[in-house]
């Protein structure tokens, strides 16, 4: 008789195979183990503690802690499935903890040899509880501070199957690392030290908000762009990078939801359509948000690691996120985050050279456009006296490499705090404005890049207000789609309307195209609206106007009209359209990179040039 004709029946799985199952459900791999019990000890209300690893956390992980502590009958309860302290809503809505499901310390002790050593502040000793392998040991008298440790050593022995597909232990120290870096980033008031094989990653004293997050993302405070959003009761918060500072993943970017680490889907799409057109394709921005969202409209209790969530409203959330990093990154020169980029390791060539200037006017953009709404306020001195040919002395007439503005030497009186790019004194090499800020240090500015981030917002600007003018098909298109993409597309037919793309139904898993946008022309347009409806399928909550494939479309174009109706590299500039394009990008959102994500200004600090010259090490 075949094995498949006898029937299965129904029975009860034993304690320590359920054990073992929800074992898996919770910890995949040591990240997770660890991330369960650092997340216990930031609850229990510690302010310093202390990770050792070994093997990448598969061989042990130790954790220390100066929290509240545990009793022996709490030390007991822990490890049973489905004991906790921490909820106090029967109906997992005021959830205000990082852990609640009570089930780490059962699925850790199930599958690995789990030692708890702990003691409250009224007890006049510690207590320690073993568990190998679902076998416990009751708790034990022993020595120990204040808090609680708590030491994993041969995590899956008890589950070899789930051991043998773990990766190696440089592969599993990085996934440790970087929970430990999100966990950090949620707890600045909590003093931590993460070792690896005796090796520190990272030893963070307790700090600032901001200061944990420079440290987190590795980059200097005065880089952070500091975010404060409110809509109704959700709060949006924290510090991104400028569009400069960019990634080839998405590891630098940290969310947190009512300081929680999560890796949210929604969360990220918000992120990614916000800083689409300033950063290259490819490229990830580096960011640490913080999103406060009321209780009763969020459900945490989806997986039983705790990082996804969902949100009651989902759209308002992802527009919060798109605004508010649209309007940090909106600042201009003058907000915060410009590009205080260093370029002390570059040098200029040792034959300078003052040449004639020419009075060529800008053909591309008139210097009308280019002038500040109200006056610049830096006085134009008599120019540098030359010799009685024209030629400045002491300089070759042919070396076009420096071209000084018609100025003598800025006092710093004469520069307007208002204007941090400060006043131009030169061009270098008919493509770079030199100029000085108020506070003495030199900016050097690409004259085509700032140019053409000028002209990309303008052009923006006309694409964003009203509908956009379609080209209507001289035949129309029938466009094939699998049934879920054609009903995707015909949902959002209006907002496709609104940017030029009118289609309709024509039977089923089929649309009707009829006109596209008069912008990007009728080539490859089925190809296209493919696309766009592959990202409506797999993000349902993305409207048309923000797929990449759509978007992408557009910024290429406007991008590349942007950069032929710009200034061009070699365009000789006078000292007014200098000071004039300085002022103008102060007042441009994103100013600080071109449409292709390249910086358009660099600062060199006084402490930079006097490193260069030796002065300071």
């Amino acid at each position: 008789m075949s094995e498949f004709s006898i029937r299965p029946t129904i029975r009860r799985l034993s304690g320590h195979v359920i054990d073992l199952i929800a074992a898996g459900e919770v910890i995949e791999r040591p990240a997770a183990a660890l991330k369960e019990l650092v997340e216990n000890a930031i609850d229990a209300g510690a302010t310093r503690i202390s990770v050792a690893l070994r093997g990448g956390g598969t061989d042990r992980i130790d954790v220390t802690d100066n929290g509240c502590g545990m009793t022996p009958a709490e030390l007991e309860l822990a490890v049973e499935r489905h004991c906790t302290s921490k909820l106090q809503d029967e109906r997992l809505v005021q959830i205000r903890t990082l852990g609640f499901r009570g089930e780490a310390l059962p699925s850790i002790g199930a599958s690995a040899r789990l030692a708890i050593t702990s003691r409250t502040s009224d007890a006049d000793t510690a207590w320690m509880l073993r568990v190998e392998g679902g076998a416990i040991t009751p708790p034990q008298p022993a020595s120990g501070p204040i808090g609680t440790r708590i030491v994993v050593t041969d995590l899956f022995f008890a589950t070899p199957a789930r051991r043998k597909f773990l990766k190696s232990a440089r592969v599993e120290g990085g996934h440790a690392e970087s929970v430990m870096r999100r966990l950090a980033l949620c707890a600045p008031h909590c003093a931590m030290r993460v070792t690896l094989d005796d090796k520190t990653l990272f030893d963070l004293p307790a700090q600032s908000p901001i200061a944990r997050a420079a440290s987190i993302l590795d980059v200097t405070p005065d880089t952070l762009i500091p975010l404060d959003e409110q809509r109704g009761a959700v709060r949006l918060s924290g510090f991104a990078c400028g569009p400069a500072r960019t990634r080839a993943t998405g590891s630098g970017q940290f969310i947190l939801v009512n300081n929680r680490p999560v890796t949210d889907p929604v969360l990220r799409t918000a992120i990614r359509v916000a800083y689409r057109p300033v950063i290259e394709r490819g490229r990830f921005p580096v960011m640490a948000l913080h999103l406060n969202v009321p209780l009763e409209r969020l459900d945490v209790n989806v997986h039983p690691a705790k990082t996804e969530l969902r949100f009651a409203d989902e759209n308002d959330i992802k527009s919060l996120v798109i605004g508010g990093l649209g309007r940090a990154l909106g600042h201009g020169s003058s907000g915060g985050g410009g590009i205080y980029a260093s370029f002390a390791a570059r040098t200029l060539r040792p034959s300078i050279a003052y040449p004639s200037r020419s009075d060529t006017a800008l053909s591309t953009a008139p210097v009308s456009e280019l002038r500040p709404e109200k006056p610049a306020q830096f006085v134009l001195p008599e120019a540098v006296p030359s010799s009685a040919d024209g030629v400045r002395p002491g300089f070759a007439e042919t070396d076009t490499v420096f071209a000084p503005a018609a100025r003598a030497p800025l006092e710093p009186e004469a520069l307007d705090p208002a204007f941090p790019l400060g006043a131009s004194v030169a061009q270098v090499f008919d493509t770079y404005i030199l100029a000085v800020a108020p506070d003495g240090d030199l900016i050097l500015v690409d004259q085509h890049a700032a140019h053409e981030r000028l002209m990309h917002e303008r052009l923006r600007d006309q694409f964003a207000t009203g509908t956009l003018r379609a080209q209507a098909l001289l035949l129309p298109e029938v466009v094939d789609l699998p049934a879920r993409e054609a009903e995707a597309l015909l949902l959002r037919s209006d907002e496709l309307s609104k940017l030029g793309i009118d289609l309709e139904s024509f039977g089923a898993g089929s649309v009707l195209l009829r006109s596209v946008p008069a912008l990007l022309g009728t080539k490859d347009v089925q190809s296209l609206l493919k696309d766009v409806a592959d990202e409506l399928v797999n993000d349902p909550a993305l409207t048309a106007d923000e797929t990449d494939s759509l978007s992408n479309r557009f910024d290429a174009v406007i991008a590349r009209m942007a950069c032929h109706g710009s200034i061009r590299a070699g365009r000789r500039l006078k000292p007014e359209e200098m000071d004039a394009l300085l002022r103008d990008m102060e007042r441009t959102p994103r100013a600080n990179t071109c449409s292709h994500g390249r910086p358009t200004w660099l600062r060199l600090t006084r402490n930079e040039i006097e490193r260069l010259f030796g002065r300071v090490k």
